[in-house]
C-alpha cells in the first residue's frame, strides 16, 4: 500500500482551492476559460459584470495556478493553468446535472 499522507501545507492549498471553486462567479470565470481562452473584457461582457470585478477574481485563481495569462502587446487572455481543476469542475457540473 503506498503511503498517501499529507502534509499541513498540502492540506491548506487543497483547502484554498476548494474555497475557490465555492464562488458562483469563480465557476462562470472557469467554466468560460475551459470552453475557450479570453480577455478580461471578453470574459467580463460574457458575464455581464464590470472589468475590475473580473480581474480581481482573475488575480486570485492565478495565484492558485488555476488560470494563466498569455499577453500579447498591451492585451491579456486567460486560459486554465490546471486541467486536473477544470475536470474537478466539469464532472461535478455533470453531477449535478445527473442529479437534477
Amino acid at each position: 500500500m503506498h503511503d498517501h499522507s499529507l502534509d499541513d501545507q498540502q492540506i491548506d492549498h487543497i483547502s484554498q482551492i476548494f474555497k475557490a471553486l465555492s464562488d458562483p462567479t469563480r465557476i462562470k470565470v472557469l467554466h468560460l476559460l475551459f470552453q475557450r481562452e479570453c480577455s478580461v473584457n471578453e470574459i467580463a461582457e460574457q458575464l455581464n459584470m464590470n472589468q475590475s470585478a473580473i480581474s480581481h477574481q482573475l488575480k486570485y485563481l492565478k495565484q492558485l495556478h488555476l488560470v494563466k495569462k498569455r499577453k500579447v502587446k498591451t492585451m491579456s487572455y486567460y486560459s486554465p493553468d490546471d486541467y486536473h481543476v477544470m475536470n474537478l469542475l466539469e464532472q461535478t457540473i455533470e453531477h449535478t446535472k445527473h442529479t437534477s
